[in-house]
């Protein structure tokens, strides 16, 4: 089928966020494009600016495309073989438990499958985990300490439906931009629907909220007990569904009940205003269909299961769980975070939802994969995972599609211990990461575009994706990689997978193995699919068994749960503070998170050029009044650090957040710049049951990082090493990079050309009759192909358009080579709308000009018309110019 593929449109699932959206791929006359799959209960058509842009991400270029062991190109064989035979090796000498794999949501879940088959089922250890250990663990402990299984009750659907929704601990306008435009649109057909947003930060998702809960840091928990004391106490309850549906309640109810005093003392300890909060509580209390969605802001925390209970619990107590508009609802973050829960991708679970510690679900999957050798217990959770390579107990390592040594707390201590390991092995597609750095054995692993598999996005829909594109150089599929592994370790004969196919139906029918509706997973119904039926699969809900042909929808509506008595257990909790405080020595609260137009660590996102337009270099959000303070100006360098480490970036204020706190994102890394990793900063604070680590509260100083110049380099040559410098920061083009330098070791226009001379031989140069401000266009044989700034402020180019004029795509005179932009008026403020490229003095213009709404903003400028990722900031923009034209007219 791949072959047949290459020139016809493809229907797959995008590689991004939990949403998971079905997207069309087809070859256009400038490359391949990506579309909203019109017919995918996810995102009926819609994408936001990644998804769209996906087309842009396929080139081979900077892709690993050959095996290497030690540094040397290898065959396929080869490399097969040194890595069975090291891990062999060291089982020999050192048992099961001295090798460990670390995976990813990244993976497929055919991929997942076989990587923890070999792992629990024929190394015998549980020294797997995954990355989403570090985004969804807690969700994970929290349903099953509660509902009994890892079943998110509800659909996207609910979102709609709902009359109050609450949001918590998500930007869903940023992270999960399809829902989030789902429920705008929900909205404006129902304006009688209220939205609460929960967040210590005002987002691009308060754009849609009736009232924002702007809550101190780390307080959640707090919120959340509170709320269903006041609802036990003031009776609104569902008597009735407690007693008929659920065990433990009285018992969770006094706990809470003593902690709980009034609305307004626990208004103050919450950071919140009493009335706000009275609202709050009111609403929730008077509407059934309420759904709280939950994501990172509540699993992110040394205190998570116990954050996410209390939720969980508020909608069981008053009988809300899997009915229409009524339910809890947990949003994953990653594209295949639930598909690896599904086989057990987590070091704490068995394969198809069952329990390591079960000694009946371990005697089902042994005799189901015919193996002696699973495991008995549960493996090292990932923080544990790394600091067992630390400290040597784990001698061998395999690392999945996934980047740690950026990702993972105590940043700077994994890549220590990944120096150290013996043996690293790393699969991965792109052939630069930070992690990939320090493996002895690199794996070329297929990418999104030619990798054939399942998905299971938020709401448990099994979606395929399809490859389109042809396996380049030595590429393999990660689920063909790991089988090739096991053969050589002497387990071929439970490895014989011919295709993804084979893998997914073996997948299926452990799935419905001796189950008969006493497991929430099962996938059964999908166990003979052929290969054709494989192939043409469309999306599906699980359970999804011969007795609920069709798929499921909701689940628990019915009040059954999967537990041993059928019933919800309520759980005592205890609302704790974050573990990382503010002090003397540290006094600021550092969140981090994901910004609109990035995923991750950048090694897929960073390839489409547009995406980095909207921002395009690592910064701290600090509130302009803590800038004063701390005599920092916008744009100036400022170094976080603590006990840990310290990262340096541009400041930016921001009045979204809350004095005595900032924001960075996480994407940064050393690919992309000098001191941008924010894990470096992390301290490996986990909640005790999910073991999910603490990363929205890191204590930090912040201090001026002072730099006697500023410097801009845009270079044709993507391959250009820039002058030395203390700072910097790399923006790939299309055309050309951008690097963006500071530093306090002078810098001479003539070591500059001597340094740049292997891509230049005849230079313009400018500079003022102060000699403070210096600019070089370098040619070679008459075309441009260098330009360089030097200030002693940050100096700023129109580095698109530079690169256009060294592709020969663009012409300009040399003076406005020497200003690094047209001649002409040119909007270089910031960039609002990455799919048409508006910038923001732009929009102004239209607003000013009676463009009073978004509808008419977007038939002026065509900004907010395709993806709608940038909607809420214009809307932003909409409202600022209201409150400007009311203060001129007071």
């Amino acid at each position: 089928m791949r072959g047949q593929r290459m020139n016809t449109p493809v229907s797959t699932t995008c590689a991004y966020c939990g949403v998971g959206c079905g997207v069309t791929m087809a070859k256009g006359p400038h490359g391949w494009e990506a579309s909203g799959e019109l017919a995918h209960p996810a995102n009926a058509g819609r994408l936001c600016v990644k998804g769209a842009a996906l087309g842009e991400t396929v080139a081979t270029g900077e892709r690993l495309l050959k095996p290497s062991v030690e540094g040397v190109d290898a065959d396929w064989n080869t490399a097969i073989e040194a890595v069975a035979e090291r891990f062999s090796r060291v089982i020999r000498e050192h048992g099961p438990n001295a090798v460990a794999f670390y995976v990813s949501g990244q993976l497929l879940t055919e991929d997942y499958y076989v990587a923890n088959k070999l792992m629990k089922g024929f190394i015998g250890s549980a020294n797997i985990d995954t990355n989403s250990r570090l985004c969804m663990s807690t969700a994970v402990a929290a349903h099953k300490a509660v509902l009994g299984s890892d079943t998110v009750a509800g659909t996207y659907e609910d979102l709609e439906l709902a009359d109050l929704l609450v949001i918590t601990g998500s930007n869903m306008a940023w992270t999960h931009p399809v829902v989030f435009q789902r429920i705008s649109a929900a909205r404006q057909k129902r304006p009688g629907m209220k939205v609460v947003v929960i967040d210590p930060r005002r987002t691009a998702t308060c754009d849609i909220a009736d009232l924002h809960l702007a809550i101190s840091p780390g307080m959640d928990g707090f919120l959340f007990d509170g709320l269903f004391a006041w609802l036990a106490e003031n009776r609104f309850v569902d008597e009735e569904y407690i007693s008929a549906h659920s065990e433990n309640y009285p018992i969770a109810r006094d706990d809470a009940l003593v902690r709980f005093t009034t609305v307004a003392d626990l208004a103050n300890q919450c950071g919140l205003d009493a009335n706000s909060l009275e609202t709050f509580f009111r609403l929730f209390a008077s509407n059934h269909r309420t759904t709280t969605v939950f994501s990172q802001g509540i699993n992110q925390s040394s205190s998570g299961v116990d954050k996410a209970t209390a939720i969980l619990q508020c909608h069981l107590a008053t009988g809300r769980i899997g009915k229409p508009g009524a339910t809890p609802f947990s949003i994953t973050g990653q594209p295949n975070a639930m598909g690896g829960r599904e086989v057990g991708g987590l070091a704490n679970q068995l394969a198809a939802h069952m329990d390591i510690a079960n000694p009946a679900h371990h005697q089902l999957v042994s005799e189901f994969w015919q193996t002696e050798s699973l495991a008995t217990a549960a493996g090292l959770k990932a923080t544990d995972l790394f600091n067992a390579v630390s400290d040597g107990q784990i001698k061998a390592i395999w690392i999945m599609a996934t980047n740690p040594v950026v990702s993972l707390p105590d940043a700077d201590k994994v890549r220590a211990a990944l120096k150290l390991c013996p043996t690293v092995v790393v699969s991965d597609c792109v052939a630069d990461t930070d992690t990939l750095a320090l493996a002895d054995i690199k794996l070329p692993a297929a990418a999104w575009g030619e990798k054939d598999g399942s998905v299971t996005n938020s709401e448990r829909c099994i979606s395929r994706q399809r490859a389109f594109l042809p396996l380049p150089g030595e590429a393999r599929p990660d689920w063909w990689i790991i089988s090739e592994v096991a053969r050589a370790m002497g387990f071929g004969r439970a490895f014989d997978y011919r295709s993804a196919a084979d893998v997914f139906r073996e997948h299926a029918r452990l799935s419905g193995y001796c189950n008969a509706g006493t497991r929430d997973f099962d996938i059964s119904a999908l166990a003979e699919l052929s290969d054709d039926q494989y192939d043409t699969m469309v999306p599906v809900q699980w359970p999804y068994s011969t007795s609920s042909a069709g798929g499921t929808v909701r689940l628990y509506a019915d009040g059954h749960f999967f537990t041993p008595s059928g019933k919800a257990r309520f759980q005592s909790t205890s609302p704790r503070m974050p573990l990382s405080q503010a002090s003397e020595a540290f006094p600021f609260l550092m969140n981090t998170g994901r910004i609109r137009d990035q995923w991750h660590t950048m090694t897929r996102t960073a390839r489409a050029s547009r995406l980095l337009t909207h921002v395009d270099e690592p910064f701290v959000a600090i509130h302009p009044e803590d800038l004063l303070s701390l005599g920092l100006r916008e744009g100036q360098l400022a170094k976080l650090s603590n006990d840990l480490g310290n990262v340096v970036m541009p400041v930016r204020p921001d009045t979204g957040v809350q004095r005595g706190t900032v924001f960075t994102p996480i994407h940064w890394n050393d690919q992309f710049a000098s001191s941008a990793r924010v894990g470096s900063l992390t301290p490996a604070n986990t909640d005790p049951v999910s073991g999910q680590p603490e990363y929205k509260q890191v204590a930090v100083a912040i201090s001026q990082v002072p730099m006697r110049w500023r410097a801009c380099l845009v270079a044709a040559d993507k391959g250009v090493e820039p002058p030395s410098s203390d700072w910097w920061c790399r923006i790939p083009g299309d055309h050309a990079t951008e690097w963006r330098l500071a530093g306090n070791t002078l810098v001479t226009l003539d070591a500059l050309r001597g340094h740049l001379s292997a891509y230049a031989d005849d230079w313009q140069t400018l500079e003022d009759k102060n000699g403070h401000h210096h600019r070089l266009v370098g040619y070679r044989d008459g075309k441009v192909t260098i330009w360089f700034a030097i200030a002693p402020e940050a100096v700023h180019a129109d580095a698109t358009w530079l690169g256009r004029v060294m592709a020969g795509l663009e012409t300009a005179a040399p003076i406005a080579l020497s200003y690094g932009r047209p001649l002409a008026d040119t909007d270089m403020s910031a960039l609002v709308c990455s799919c048409h490229r508006v910038r923001q003095d732009t929009l102004c213009k239209a607003i000013a000009s009676g463009a009073g709404d978004v509808e008419k903003i977007g038939a002026q400028t065509r900004a907010g018309t395709n993806c709608g990722s940038c909607i809420p900031e214009i809307r932003s923009l909409l409202r600022e110019h209201k409150d400007q034209e009311g203060g001129a007219s007071a």
